[in-house]
C-alpha cells in the first residue's frame, strides 16, 4: 500500500511539473472573491518574453477577452466608492419592487397621511441603508495569467445593511470570465509549458442577508 501511494504521489508530481501545491485554476468555492492562488516560486515556471506576445495571446483568447473586466497592463483606478446613486428618475437606478410595494401609510382610522414626496424620501433612505452594491477593484493575478489584471467584485460587509442590525451584504450571484493560464509539465529542461484556458468566477451581485 505504501509503495502504491508513493507511486501515485510521484505520478502527481510529474503531471504538475514537480509542483505538488500548484493550483492551475481557482478552486470551486462558495466563498467569493477567489483567494490568492499559491504559486511555485521558481521563475523557471514563468512564461518568457516570447511567450507574452499580446497579438498571439489575444488571438488565442478570442471572444473571451473582455476589456471591462480584463487589462493587459496596469489599469487606472476604479471608482473606489462602489456606491451607486440611490435616487429615482430617468437614467438613474430605480428602487427595487419590494420597496416600492412597501406600505408606509397609516391606518384609515388615523388622520395623518404620508404624502408622495415624503414616502419617496423615506423609501430612498431605506434603500440607501439596505442597498448592497458590488465594490470593484483591480487585482494583479501575476505573470502566469493573461490578461494579468482582473476587475474583481466584492461585497461591502463592514457594517450591517438591515434595520434592525444583524444582516450583512453577501454575494448572491457570480459570473465567470475565461483567462489564459501558463501551465508547465515535466522536469527542468524537459518540461513542456503552454497557455491553457481557465475560468475565473467573479461576484456580480450582492444582497443583504443573514
Amino acid at each position: 500500500t505504501l509503495l502504491l501511494c508513493s507511486c501515485l504521489y510521484l505520478g502527481l508530481l510529474k503531471l504538475t511539473g514537480g509542483q505538488p501545491f500548484l493550483r492551475l485554476r481557482p478552486s470551486p468555492s462558495d466563498n467569493l472573491p477567489v483567494k490568492d492562488i499559491v504559486e511555485h516560486p521558481d521563475p523557471e515556471y514563468d512564461p518568457k518574453e516570447q511567450d507574452l506576445d499580446e497579438r498571439i495571446l489575444r488571438k488565442k483568447l478570442g471572444s473571451h477577452f473582455d476589456p471591462v473586466f480584463m487589462a493587459v497592463t496596469v489599469p487606472g483606478p476604479v471608482n473606489t466608492s462602489g456606491i451607486e446613486t440611490v435616487t429615482v428618475g430617468k437614467g438613474r437606478e430605480a428602487l427595487p419592487a419590494e420597496l416600492r410595494r412597501l406600505e408606509l401609510g397609516p391606518a384609515k382610522t388615523q388622520r395623518l397621511r404620508v404624502g408622495k414626496k415624503a414616502r419617496r424620501k423615506v423609501l430612498q433612505w431605506l434603500w440607501a441603508h439596505t442597498h448592497c452594491p458590488v465594490f470593484y477593484t483591480w487585482k494583479d493575478l501575476g505573470i502566469r495569467f493573461w490578461p494579468r489584471y482582473i476587475k474583481e467584485g466584492n461585497c461591502l460587509a463592514e457594517k450591517s445593511c438591515s434595520l434592525p442590525e444583524g444582516m450583512f451584504c453577501k454575494p448572491v450571484k457570480s459570473i465567470t470570465k475565461t483567462f489564459l493560464r501558463w501551465h508547465c509539465q515535466g522536469w527542468s529542461s524537459q518540461k513542456y509549458c503552454t497557455w491553457i484556458p481557465v475560468q475565473y468566477p467573479l461576484i456580480s451581485e450582492c444582497k443583504c442577508s443573514c
